[in-house]
């Protein structure tokens, strides 16, 4: 049933930003583009999210309702402009892969050194915000057990 709950929120999320953003956006201009993310993504954030309409995880980072979007995105052009287009824009989809997962290492190379600045002299105390240092490993081991 998660598994039905996340493509109902995701394919929402994408067929409404699809269908509306470009609308507001050539009618208001810059304004529109600030409107559109007020009246669209802060709703379904609220309903993806906040309500749990898509299955996240508490500790876990993950850009779904912008994959989501994207994709939406390259399937509606694809549908009504044909397969060139796509194929014209490998190179560009492929760099904004690329700037993800850097941007993934980075926040990750972040997150490690500031969880090292909450770990009190002696290693034996961590304040209770701090990210923790195995994070990953954790979630790894954890959903191996789940197997």
């Amino acid at each position: 049933m998660k598994i039905i709950r996340s493509l109902l929120g995701y394919t929402i999320s994408g067929v409404l930003v699809m269908a509306v953003w470009g609308q507001l956006t050539a009618a208001g201009g810059i304004f529109g583009g600030y409107l559109a993310s007020i009246i669209l993504i802060g709703p379904l954030w609220f309903v993806n999210h906040y309500l749990n309409l898509v299955d996240n995880k508490d500790d876990v980072a993950w850009v779904d309702m912008g994959l989501a979007i994207g994709v939406c995105g390259i399937f509606r052009d694809i549908f009504l402009q044909g397969t060139n287009d796509f194929f014209d824009s490998l190179p560009t989809i492929a760099l904004v892969v690329l700037g993800g997962f850097l941007g993934g290492l980075v926040a990750a190379a972040v997150e490690k050194d500031m969880a090292k600045d909450f770990v009190v002299q002696d290693n034996s105390i961590q304040e209770q915000y701090a990210p923790e240092l195995n994070t990953v490993q954790e979630e790894f081991e954890l959903s191996k057990g789940e197997n």
